[in-house]
């Protein structure tokens, strides 16, 4: 999920106009998806696919409340999708009627944020976490301690991202405070703690992230295990923290916005991405842990060789909060960058 880099839209027209039998519109985490399937899916449907990229739920949330987003599929997480049945801004297609539901792996079917698994089909699924540079940081990584009451080695070299979502409930997994607390009093532990870590934040940014961190500018940045992995594998000297108290969780679908031009061909997409051999070449090109049926040899990310995919420590899935839940969250993260 390469949440860090700018929103783009790039097109592929991989199709002759003049053969195609339709367009297909995709709205997802920025170079999500592997080339090579959107190349392959074109040529075989004679689709013309396009592909624009976001890099945070909240923007989706916005560009799908807005209406007549023109997009035929989206890539939520799994607290944001809830949100999104909820306000009825996706497509009931019947997901659990195709053979895609079938290729999920049973322990993410049917979950929470889709019980009947109608709307949606995973994607990708992953955690949120410290990552550090180890050239510029050598001192124990074990505990969420370090990173959110640092000591004088870290301190102006840590970034954090520029929304709360995974921010937040990395520092509630830190001070036992649940997730969705409707309680301010523990809503204002976490206000403090980060606020007290602002002193050695040197920036708040979701951009940029991977030169920022390998250039040495900060030591430590706030990351995806994804991410970290294939910077890993093309020789950057990074190590994906894992931390006693837990990582933060998500899980991305793929979902039909509400009025999507283009419903079958989106289907068909859903489909053909979730065989076992094409999921295979998605979680290869994407590093992050898949939900669907793969194929075990060819898969290039084993617990070898990228040990962030495979975290023996709690994992806890980030929620949908209720309204008053959410307004302390908002309170929280606007007072800290105030």
């Amino acid at each position: 999920m390469q949440k860090y880099m700018s929103a783009t839209a790039i097109a592929l027209c991989l199709a002759s106009p003049a053969l195609a039998e339709g367009k297909l519109n995709l709205y997802v985490w920025s170079e999500s998806i592997a080339p090579e399937l959107i190349e392959t899916f074109s040529r075989e449907y004679d689709v013309e696919v396009s592909v624009d990229g976001y890099t945070s739920n909240e923007d989706l949330l916005t560009k799908l409340q807005a209406g007549a987003s023109g997009y035929d599929i989206a890539v939520p997480s799994q607290h944001f999708l809830r949100i999104m049945i909820d306000e009825g801004l996706v497509e009931n297609y019947g997901a659990n009627k195709l053979e895609a539901y079938n290729n999920i792996d049973e322990r993410w079917r049917n979950q929470w944020w889709d019980e009947t698994q109608e709307y949606s089909i995973p994607l990708a699924y992953g955690t949120a976490g410290f990552v550090v540079n180890t050239e510029e940081y050598d001192g124990p990584t074990d505990s969420l301690k370090y990173f959110l009451e640092p000591d004088g080695d870290l301190a102006g070299r840590i970034a954090m991202l520029s929304y709360p979502d995974e921010i937040i409930g990395t520092a509630q997994l830190y001070l036992g405070v649940p997730f969705c607390s409707e309680d301010p009093d523990e809503m204002k532990k976490v206000l403090d703690l980060l606020m007290a870590q602002k002193e050695a934040v040197a920036v708040y940014s979701s951009d940029n992230i991977e030169s920022r961190l390998i250039s040495g500018e900060v030591a430590t940045h706030f990351w995806w295990d994804g991410e970290t992995v294939r910077a890993q594998s093309e020789g950057a000297p990074l190590t994906y923290a894992m931390p006693k108290e837990g990582l933060v969780g998500w899980l991305d679908s793929m979902v039909i916005p509400k009025g999507a031009p283009n419903r079958e061909n989106a289907i068909k997409f859903i489909e053909f991405i979730s065989t076992p051999e094409n999921a295979t070449i998605e979680m290869n090109h994407y590093a992050h842990s898949s939900p669907m049926t793969v194929v075990e040899e060819d898969k290039k990310y084993t617990k070898d060789v990228a040990p962030a995919l495979y975290p023996e420590v709690p994992v806890e899935m980030s929620r949908t909060c209720s309204p008053k839940a959410q307004d302390l969250v908002t309170r929280v993260w606007t007072q800290l960058l105030q």
